[in-house]
């Protein structure tokens, strides 16, 4: 057991020991030691706040990129739906045209029809006049060419004046 009950005179000796490196150490390494361990608490608070404020500007850039995305979709959803619309317009507005184009077109046919079929008429008239006449000619002369005939005619025109 007397290993573990220490002497007073090393008792003694070993505080001594332990004061002068303690007093050492206090004088000379203490302050150093505590600066260091400040810079080193402080250069963690600030890398902590650092790093708070890099995750909040990611945040917030990150909310902007998906408010950006979604007025992008927005912008693309608004332009599809003009460029159908003017699709639309423009396919409605050729078929306008085109019916206007195809009724005039058949409005003008149909007067150029109308215009051959009227000289056509007044042409075979004066076609069907001429050979009536012709034929009337022909019909009188063979007629009046006997005498007989020439007094008949004469009293049908007598007749024909006293009815009027």
């Amino acid at each position: 057991m007397d290993l573990l009950t220490p002497e007073l005179g090393l008792f003694f000796w070993t505080l001594i020991a332990f004061l002068a490196v303690f007093m050492i150490l206090k004088k000379f390494a203490w302050k150093p030691i505590l600066e260091s361990l400040g810079e080193r608490e402080k250069g963690i608070a600030d890398s902590i706040a650092t790093a708070e404020r890099v995750k909040a500007e990611m945040s917030q850039l990150k909310a902007e990129n998906e408010k950006l995305l979604v007025q992008a979709r927005e912008e693309r959803t608004a332009m599809l739906k003009e460029a159908k619309d003017m699709k639309d317009r423009m396919i409605n507005d050729a078929k306008e045209q085109a019916k206007v184009e195809a009724n005039k077109i058949i409005i003008d046919a149909q007067q150029q029809i109308t215009q051959q079929k009227n000289a056509a008429l007044a042409e075979v008239k004066n076609e069907i006049g001429t050979l009536a006449l012709g034929v009337a000619e022909r019909i009188l002369r063979k007629q009046l060419n006997a005498a007989d005939g020439q007094e008949a005619y004469m009293k049908m025109l007598a007749e024909d004046i006293k009815l009027n």
